[in-house]
């Protein structure tokens, strides 16, 4: 049966098409509405992405082998733990990186310790040679590590100054140039083997990080405000620091407090009184970096009381004070997340 619909008036037909129009006013409004909205959720689930990621970096002296200052090997980890690090570079370790490592629940290669894991490894030539490493880090990217331990003898800021800090005596100098020109001698072909290294090992788009005892200061240290300040006998400019500079790495720890009379962040060393009369306290260790987009948010001095370090650890288990620096790298939009 057909359905008969019945006349309606014009004044209906009018009130009818205004009913429907406000229907659809409203349809477009909540249209208009869940767009936004939607727009809004996609912005939030994209704001909830990480645009970048953190490592902390560490290097520390342990002290041959870590248990010569009387402390198990247990506390250098309780060191490492403190300081929340998840690349650690080490010096003076000896054989005792795997027990380091097994108290960790780490990955070990070489002197490094790390939370990452371990895609390649490599080692430099001659007698002491520098160890470099590339990792995985969550965000699927590849980071590139070197360690390196610099000799100490003959140490110029000693000489300046006349001390044997403990080791044979060296012949007294009294100038800048006589400073730079001792270390050069001293530590220039270590240092110039170490950038061989990573040039030869290492993406040089992928960020570096180069961490160790130098033992040498920086010249970002001995400057002539410090010099005016009593912290050291006169301005010297560092040749292994400019050389760091010059290639391109930046010094964690001084750009977080590019201050040095303030922030001296001494790291050598915790075991002897300040008025020792055979010793000079200097930083020695560092936390280079370099890499497009990276950035030092953080950098904390590892040591055995709260005048002297930010994160403590007592009894204290070496003779240097360990440096850890937070540095964030941006996560590029073709980086893989597994």
């Amino acid at each position: 049966m057909p359905i008969i619909f019945p006349p309606i008036t014009r004044r209906q037909f009018i009130k009818g098409s205004f009913a429907l129009g406000g229907t659809a006013l409203m349809i477009s409004r909540a249209l208009a509405l869940f767009l936004v909205m939607g727009a809004s959720w996609i912005d939030l689930a994209h704001a909830e992405e990480p645009e970048h990621t953190v490592v902390r970096v560490m290097t520390y002296n342990a002290c041959r082998g870590g248990t010569a200052q009387g402390q198990p090997l247990s506390q250098s980890a309780k060191l490492i733990e403190l300081a929340k690090a998840d690349i650690v570079g080490l010096q003076e370790i000896g054989d005792n990186v795997p027990k380091l490592a097994e108290i960790l629940g780490w990955n070990h290669s070489g002197p490094f310790l790390t939370r990452y894991e371990i895609l390649e490894q490599t080692k430099g030539i001659g007698k002491r040679p520098w160890y470099g490493m590339k990792v995985k880090l969550p965000s699927g990217q590849h980071a590139y590590v070197f360690n390196a331990h610099l000799p100490n003898p003959p140490n110029q800021a000693y000489q300046l100054l006349g001390l044997k800090g403990g080791y044979r005596s060296y012949p007294k100098i009294d100038t800048a140039a006589e400073a730079i020109a001792g270390a050069k001698k001293a530590r220039g072909k270590y240092i110039d083997r170490l950038l061989k290294l990573i040039k030869t090992f290492a993406d040089k788009e992928a960020p570096i990080f180069v961490v160790g005892d130098f033992n040498e200061p920086s010249h970002l240290d001995w400057t002539e405000a410090a010099a005016n300040a009593g912290h050291h006998p006169m301005k010297v400019a560092f040749p292994t620091s400019l050389r760091m500079a010059e290639a391109g790495f930046t010094d964690a720890y001084r750009t977080v407090y590019p201050d040095e009379v303030k922030q001296p962040g001494l790291t050598w060393s915790p075991v002897y009184e300040p008025a020792h009369p055979d010793h000079h306290f200097m930083r020695i260790d560092y936390v280079y970096f370099k890499g497009k987009g990276l950035k030092v948010t953080d950098a904390k001095i590892v040591g055995e009381d709260k005048e002297h370090a930010d994160i403590v650890v007592s009894p204290y288990p070496s003779d240097h004070r360990a440096v850890v620096a937070s540095i964030t790298l941006p996560i590029p939009c073709t980086t893989e997340k597994k």
